[in-house]
């Protein structure tokens, strides 16, 4: 298993033609009438998405954001035949913990950037060097500048890949798995069976255990609730699941179908109370957006939802068998599926943390960062 320096150099020629296609878009109707000018109740908001691709075609500067991509050291790994790519970041002091940031669908390792080195050298920012952490950000498989898998591949397989990584390439046994979206499972696999995982810190319910079912009232009033929810969110995740590949042949040829099919979701899962547009600048959506576009990876992005289907990774788990090492939950108030209650979490990892947050949504590191790397510190530190 080899290692390679990498560095993030887009030809210009990609970037000319995807901004040709954002030029030329033939744009068209939505659903007019009273409330429904800034309405996202059919979908992506046709003026939000107009006024996005119009800065994004005369004034979004990717240049300006691969050179922040390329501010941490990038390698390349080869892990078992697969190129994983990764940012790696040394912490301070003499002992740093080590730390891994998965993140999921429809995100990419843009959503750590801006918290990497906060969380490898907090002295930096006033905070205390012991709790520093050498951070690791891997792209998933299929998405951003990692290898594209044969076929889809599910969770519990990338958490092996994940786990090789970080345990038999780069000599970080003890480490802490955290995520969210696919993170969340993944992270949740290297927690339950990665040899070389201590822990895992989670910001969203993504590990189940097979048998687990609601008990309590409370519990049951969840459930119903969280269904009511998929069954209004759920349908990218069926056609995601069942026939990605046919998708693929609009989005991988438009550039504004795929961002609208992502910044939905965005708008979507994000703590919007306070509204769109002061969590999350354009420049963040279209950079994250344009990582799927530059590296051609919208389709295989899509098929981890298919491998979590047709991909077991391993041999069944026993009914009722949870995660015995140590779990830290950051609960944030909006997302896909929020968590359920402690008690129902309880059976199916072993809980030792739990911070419940009055604001923030399902893209935490973007939304919420100081929140998410203040209850990642107070959750090592009970390590």
């Amino acid at each position: 298993m080899t290692i390679q320096p990498f560095r993030i150099e887009v030809p210009q020629t990609t970037l000319d033609a995807i901004r040709a296609k954002v030029r030329g878009y033939d744009w068209h109707e939505a659903p007019r009438g009273p409330g429904l000018e800034d309405s996202w109740a059919y979908g992506a908001n046709l003026v939000f998405m107009q006024r996005l691709c119009a800065y994004w075609a005369e004034e979004y500067d990717w240049r300006k954001w691969e050179t922040e991509l390329n501010r941490f050291p990038q390698f390349i790994a080869d892990v078992d035949g697969l190129d994983i790519h990764f940012y790696r970041e040394e912490g301070s002091g003499p002992s740093p913990s080590s730390l891994i940031l998965s993140h999921g669908w429809p995100g990419s390792v843009f959503e750590f950037l801006h918290i990497i080195e906060k969380l490898a050298h907090p002295e930096r920012f006033g905070g205390d060097p012991r709790d520093a952490f050498t951070v690791i950000v891997p792209s998933l498989p299929g998405y951003g500048w990692s290898g594209k898998p044969e076929r889809p591949i599910g969770p519990r397989t990338v958490a092996r890949y994940f786990d090789r990584l970080m345990t038999d390439v780069l000599g970080l046994p003890g480490y802490i798995a955290q995520g969210g979206d696919w993170g969340s499972a993944i992270s949740g696999w290297m927690a339950y069976e990665g040899k070389g995982c201590k822990a895992a810190h989670l910001n969203m319910f993504g590990w189940r255990s097979p048998g687990v079912h609601p008990e309590t009232s409370e519990e049951k009033e969840y459930a119903a609730r969280a269904a009511q929810l998929f069954e209004l969110e759920g349908a990218y995740f069926r056609e995601h699941t069942t026939k990605p590949q046919t998708l693929s042949y609009a989005m991988m040829d438009s550039p504004v179908g795929a961002c609208a099919w992502v910044v939905e979701k965005f708008h979507g899962w994000s703590d919007t109370r306070k509204g769109f547009e002061t969590i999350y600048t354009k420049d963040q959506l279209l950079t994250n957006v344009m990582i799927y576009l530059v590296t051609r990876t919208f389709n295989t992005a899509t098929w981890l939802y298919r491998g979590l289907a047709e991909d077991p990774g391993g041999p069944p788990v026993p009914n009722h068998a949870r995660i015995e090492k140590p779990v830290g939950i950051a609960a944030f108030p909006i997302d896909l599926i929020p968590f359920p209650p402690r008690s129902l979490v309880q059976r199916h990892m072993n809980v030792t943390h739990w911070t419940d947050f009055a604001e923030g949504g399902h893209f935490a590191a973007l939304e919420r960062p100081e929140d998410l790397m203040n209850d990642i510190r107070t959750f090592a530190r009970t390590l």
